[in-house]
């Protein structure tokens, strides 16, 4: 699909035409590229990636090596999607320094156009330190995997008055600090529309319903790759974890029984040659 380079500036201008935002995670080279040839506009190279290719049981033992590496595969593979990286654990919040040196990295050695931070007011000085130094970011707020222990679990964010004054608070933080959008997931479809509307950076949504500006999901739970775990709020499109299974049972059937390779997958030789062999 021809198109031209998503940028920052395409995904504010589709906030302001109503246009919804599409988004979808990428971990290598070849799906990547097929996320990119499908039109999508932003793939995120989430730490997800510590749950769904690491085997992690979070994304907390995730590193920025882990990142630059799977970043650096996922750009290889895209020539129009905006690529997004995450900033995985605690490379953000040690220092305002540390913070931008390990943005700088993700664009500088892997190639992302942009990465993601999650937290609101408490990481909003490090957000305006990385946009000074001319990195875009998006914002994460809402169910923070990366604070999952402090959260409790991976329950809907905002459900009080307390906890939704708080993320409103933050989103506006965030605005200020210089974000160019921001992730809302597992938050309550109301609050995530209040939010959105009040906003002027694109709201990306993830178990935020309807009303945001636009939407991401992990990529292996739509393809159904990942069987291990199914949120409420994805919906599968494909079950390519039990087609897959299907496909290596029966080539493993054919290796035992010695039906495969049969003669369209092998290659001959002249009788001529072969008799000057024996």
């Amino acid at each position: 699909m021809k198109s031209d380079k998503i940028t920052t500036t395409t995904i504010k201008q589709k906030k302001v035409d109503g246009k919804p935002i599409t988004m979808l995670t990428a971990y290598d080279y070849p799906m990547a590229k097929i996320v990119d040839e499908s039109g999508i506009d932003m793939i995120l190279v989430g730490d997800s990636l510590g749950n769904v290719v690491l085997g992690y049981e979070s994304t907390i033992p995730v590193t920025m090596e882990d990142m630059i590496h799977h970043t650096k595969a996922v750009c290889r593979g895209v020539s129009r999607a905006m690529v997004v990286a995450d900033m995985p654990f605690l490379s953000c919040h040690i220092s305002k320094e540390e913070a931008v040196r390990n943005a700088g990295r993700l664009l500088q050695e892997a190639g992302a156009q942009a990465v993601k931070l999650e937290g609101g007011r408490e990481v909003a000085k490090a957000v305006r330190k990385i946009v000074q130094a001319g990195i875009p970011v998006m914002g994460h707020l809402g169910l923070t995997p990366q604070s999952i222990h402090q959260l409790g679990g991976f329950k809907v964010q905002g459900k009080d008055e307390r906890v939704a004054k708080k993320l409103i608070d933050d989103a506006k933080a965030l605005e200020e600090a210089g974000v160019f959008s921001i992730t809302l997931e597992l938050v309550p479809t109301p609050l995530a529309k209040l939010i959105t509307e009040s906003s002027s950076v694109p709201i990306i949504g993830i178990g935020a319903g309807p009303y945001c500006d636009g939407q991401v999901l992990v990529l292996h739970d739509i393809l159904g790759l990942y069987p291990r775990f199914t949120p409420k709020f994805v919906k599968q499109y494909a079950n390519l974890h039990d087609q897959m299974a299907m496909a290596l049972t029966k080539y493993k059937e054919e290796v035992e029984a010695r039906t495969f390779p049969d003669e369209e997958h092998c290659f001959g030789m002249s009788e001529e040659v072969l008799e000057k062999l024996y």
